[in-house]
């Protein structure tokens, strides 16, 4: 399995230019024709296209060089060289382009099948004939090509999902998102299980259907670099509803809350803008009683205390969902 790269730096360099020819015609009984040198083809231009070929930036290589093809040289009797080949880089939908040199942001492509330029190609030069004038009838120089754009370029993947899972290291987010949906994350009883993203789909009985992302483990910090968060914290940035998972067998839940939404906070204050909704976790590990006191905890604040185990309550959570996202 490949691994999973959510941040990169490339280099694409558009094709250069070919250069004009220099040619005079030729013929048996010709032999003083005119100028026929023609002009150099176009260099091929480097696009970046969304497809959901991919899923994340895996297959590209860092601080490689992604060129297009060159244009040809111009020919006699006034032929024109060949255009370069362009190029097209396949990325996932959800991919940010940043100039690598300027730090300005240039695309977004949230949308399967979008293509952008991202480097143009060199401008062919002319060949002699484009010089020949009444005071220079047999010019004997011609245009070199011009060279294509180079560009340094920082690729950012932010997943793009309706739902974010948002919780401490083993709170139950993946076994959530396997319960919910026809995703099959890795899954054991122990923190920090789940090392990369993982979307899911959820079909609904009416046609519709809606993305969920298991973003892993946040911890105190995640937004100063510590533990696996701040990794991923991006990707939560694309998300409609945001659900905070609450382990039921944790010894202070409401500060667990707390320190999930400030670390959000801490790294983008908009994340919190949103709709939201507590999911209180693993409610088949304590009593009737034990489970009352978590959720009066959590006051007025939209919750629901599921089982993915048992599958208890997850209907109930899938219509909250439901209602969020309107």
């Amino acid at each position: 399995m490949s691994r999973f790269t959510d941040t990169i730096s490339i280099t694409v360099l558009a094709g250069k230019g070919g250069p004009g020819s220099v040619s005079f015609f030729r013929e048996k009984y010709i032999p003083r024709g005119g100028p026929d040198g023609g002009d150099g083809g176009r260099g091929g231009d480097v696009y970046l296209e969304a497809g959901n070929s991919y899923s994340n930036l895996s297959h590209l290589f860092k601080d490689r060089v992604y060129g297009a093809g060159n244009g040809g040289q111009g020919l006699g009797l006034n032929k024109h060289g060949a255009d370069g080949r362009d190029l097209t880089v396949k990325v996932p939908p959800g991919t940010e382009v940043i100039d690598g040199e300027t730090g300005e942001f240039l695309f977004d492509l949230t949308e399967e099948g979008r293509k952008v330029l991202v480097a143009s190609g060199g401008i062919g030069g002319k060949g002699n004939a484009f010089f020949k004038s009444s005071t220079n009838r047999s010019p004997r120089f011609a245009q070199p090509g011009m060279p294509g754009e180079q560009k340094r370029l920082i690729l950012n993947l932010k997943l793009i999902a309706d739902v974010g899972l948002v919780g401490l290291p083993n709170a139950g987010k993946s076994t959530l998102l396997a319960a919910l949906t026809n995703a099959r994350p890795k899954i054991a009883d122990y923190p920090f299980t789940t090392l990369i993203p993982n979307l899911g789909v959820v079909q609904r009985g009416n046609g519709t259907s809606y993305k969920i992302a298991d973003i892993p483990g946040i911890i105190e910090g995640a937004h100063r670099g510590h533990g696996l968060g701040i990794s991923f914290l991006r990707h939560i940035e694309r998300v409609k509803v945001m659900l905070f998972l609450i382990d039921a067998v944790e010894k202070d839940p409401l500060y667990n809350l707390e320190l999930l939404k400030s670390e959000l906070r801490s790294y983008n204050e908009r994340l919190l803008d949103r709709p939201m909704a507590v999911v209180v976790t693993k409610t088949d590990l304590v009593s009737e009683e034990e489970l009352k006191k978590v959720i009066d905890l959590f006051g007025t604040a939209p919750i629901v205390p599921v089982s993915s185990t048992t599958g208890y309550n997850l209907g109930s959570l899938l219509e909250l969902i439901d209602k969020l996202l309107e």
